[in-house]
């Protein structure tokens, strides 16, 4: 295996398995290193967002997820009693999935090894040695420590990370001051869907499993502390569900009894030379809002696209460090809506309760207010800033799902891990010929098409370059044919070397 075309990833959760599975599906050889043998059945992640199955559905691989999770059309900020609606959203997927970690690592890692991906379990790696040119990978297995050398390793083992710390990044942020519990049972009189409380005796909310089964997560009072108070007990949950909600529901069979801290970190770098980060071992916060696993996923298919491009020689200059610059604000962003979160859930004052009251009702009579918050918990808001101040305002956007005139196709089907996707939304025979003639190549894909209803922000433009994870590149609204071919002309030698 050439090391050039050699990515190691530690770790097999869902952010190490999709960014296995983006590696190769544009060609690139990838091993990835898990210490788990199998994978584990307790569950800490629960909630798949509308981002994330948009992600999968650009690859063509969400219909399993659709089938099996629980779709929820709205979600909680802070516990608050007015919820928020996803309904509204600009998405094909306006809700929340329910789904354990366990079975979304089961998907993926089925989706990664159907492409080629080889996955180590019973390893784990113990450290690395960089070069100039390649990374040799220190690993443990059952037959002893051997080693590996590649072009790239990347770190998605958690807030541990023996990648982040054998490279020297610095994980600089706040211990935990809050305790919050979990369970996962069953329920004889399970509670209206979308239960949550919150008074002066603690905050309780119930999610539905599938298969019938509940999570119920908390925090109390007695959850304000840095003492660890040992395991969490059936008869703690019991107590402490009742103390909020007036009842236990009935609940029983634990599968899951667990304490969760609020530690909020943020690497100091997602990337040093030939070590990238990704997921836990970038960032750690309290389990607000279900989104860590979604934003690790993000981090990987932000990442996964821009690695083929380097290592397949079609990536502009600077290209892995933009991962840095796009994906580490959006963790800044994620430990500031997680800290907000945290306080407003564990504000057991008359005060505090007052300051939810307030936040709740803007929620419900407050639309704008209500869809920002929406935007920002499942991740549609995301864009990356323009390095041209001059470009057109889609530029860094994430691109919806565009319908085209006359055909059933749309962008999301159009996508691939390894291509950028022209679009010429002209319409006419001179603008496929100025945009697309003799252009098609490795590292681009193109399609001709208007749009059908274009969507706030298109209406005018008329050819637009798309990256693979699904974010605009470049928008023009030229009219003339000349001035948008040389318009296109620009955008793809910035994006793909040797395009034009």
């Amino acid at each position: 295996m050439e090391e050039q075309q050699h990515v190691v990833i530690a770790g097999g959760g869902p952010v190490g398995l999709w960014l296995a599975a983006e590696l190769r599906s544009g060609g690139i050889a990838v091993t990835v290193v898990e210490e788990r043998t199998e994978i584990d059945g307790r569950s800490k992640a629960l909630t798949v967002h509308p981002r994330t199955i948009e992600v999968l559905a650009s690859r063509g691989v969400h219909e399993p997820f659709l089938a099996e999770g629980l779709a929820i059309p709205n979600g909680h900020f802070a516990l608050l009693d007015d919820r928020l609606d996803f309904r509204d959203l600009d998405t094909p997927f306006p809700y929340t999935l329910a789904l354990p970690q366990a079975r979304t690592e089961e998907l993926l890692e089925e989706y990664a090894l159907g492409l080629g991906a080889t996955v180590r379990r019973g390893h784990r790696v113990t450290g690395l040695t960089e070069r100039a040119d390649s990374v040799t990978v220190q690993v443990e297995g059952a037959q002893g420590a051997y080693e590996m050398s590649a072009a790239y390793v990347v770190g998605c083992d958690g807030t541990r990370s023996t990648v982040r710390a054998a490279a020297g990044i610095g994980f600089p942020g706040t211990p935990s001051t809050v305790l919050g519990w979990l369970g996962d049972v069953a329920l004889d009189r399970p509670p209206r869907p979308g239960f949550s409380a919150l008074t002066l005796r603690g905050g309780v909310m119930v999610a539905p499993l599938p298969g019938g089964r509940f999570r119920i997560v908390g925090v109390s009072p007695d959850g304000l502390t840095t003492q660890w108070p040992g395991e969490l007990t059936m008869d703690e949950l019991r107590e402490k569900t009742a103390a909020v909600a007036g009842e236990d529901f009935g609940m029983r069979d634990p599968s899951w009894l667990s304490r969760y801290g609020n530690a909020t970190r943020l690497a100091a770098e997602y990337r040093r030379g030939r070590v990238l980060l990704a997921g836990d071992a970038a960032h750690q916060h309290f389990p607000t809002g279900g989104v860590g696993m979604n934003v690790g996923i993000q981090d990987a298919h932000n990442l996964g696209w821009k690695l083929v491009a380097t290592l397949k020689g079609r990536a502009p200059y600077g290209l892995l460090d933009t991962y840095d610059a796009e994906r580490r604000p959006v963790g800044a962003q994620l430990m500031e809506h997680s800290r907000a979160q945290t306080a407003l859930v564990t504000t057991f004052t008359t005060e505090g309760l007052a300051l939810r009251s307030l936040l709740s009702r803007m929620i419900a009579t407050e639309p704008g207010f209500r869809r920002t918050l929406s935007e920002r918990l499942t991740a549609l808001d995301v864009g990356y800033p323009a390095a041209d101040p001059a470009a057109h305002p889609l530029t860094g956007v994430r691109a919806p799902d565009l319908a085209f005139a006359g055909t059933e196709r749309r962008l999301f089907g159009l996508l691939r891990p390894d291509a950028h996707l022209l679009l010429d939304l002209t319409g006419t025979g001179a603008g496929t010929d100025a945009v697309f003639g003799g252009r098609a190549r490795p590292g681009l894909t193109v399609h001709a098409g208007t749009l059908h209803r274009a969507p706030a922000g298109w209406e005018g433009v008329s050819a637009a370059l798309i990256r693979p994870d699904g974010h605009v590149a470049w928008a023009g609204e030229e009219t003339d044919g000349g001035a948008l071919s040389r318009a296109a002309d620009t955008a793809l030698a910035a994006a793909i070397v040797g395009s034009v």
